[in-house]
C-alpha cells in the first residue's frame, strides 16, 4: 500500500476557491489509480473525483463537475484536486485514496486500499 497524506484545507466564503494536495509515499505512484472522497458533518464519505494511472481519464461527481478538477503529476507523486466556486454544501473532510487493482466502480469505497487521514474544508455562507 501508498502512504497518503493529504493538505490544502482550511475555512472559506462561498465563491472562493481552494487547491488541495495528497503526497504519495514511494516510487510506484503512477501504477495507482486515485480518488478524492468527501465526508460531509454527519453523513456517509462521499466519491468526488477519479483520476487514471496516467490522468488522461477524469471522472467526477454531479454535484462537482464544472467546478472541481482532478490532476496529478506522477513526477512529484501529487494528486491535486482544484475547487472553483465553493459552496456551504461542500463543507467536508476530504480524503484521498488509491489503489492499484482492476476496480469496477470509481465512485465506491470498498474499491480503494489506501486511504490518507483527511484534510478538513469548511466553506461560510
Amino acid at each position: 500500500q501508498v502512504q497518503l497524506v493529504e493538505s490544502g484545507g482550511g475555512l472559506v466564503q462561498a465563491g472562493d476557491s481552494l487547491s488541495l494536495s495528497c503526497a504519495a509515499s514511494g516510487r510506484t505512484f503512477s501504477m495507482y489509480v486515485m480518488a478524492w472522497f468527501r465526508q460531509p458533518p454527519g453523513k456517509e464519505r462521499e466519491f468526488v473525483a477519479y483520476i487514471s494511472r496516467a490522468g488522461s481519464v477524469t471522472t467526477y461527481a454531479d454535484s462537482v463537475k464544472g467546478r472541481f478538477t482532478i490532476s496529478r503529476d506522477n513526477a512529484k507523486n501529487t494528486v491535486y484536486l482544484q475547487m472553483n466556486s465553493l459552496k456551504p454544501e461542500d463543507t467536508a473532510v476530504y480524503y484521498c485514496a488509491a489503489t492499484v487493482n482492476r476496480i469496477r466502480s470509481v465512485s465506491q469505497t470498498a474499491s480503494y486500499d489506501s486511504w490518507g487521514q483527511g484534510t478538513q474544508v469548511t466553506v461560510s455562507s
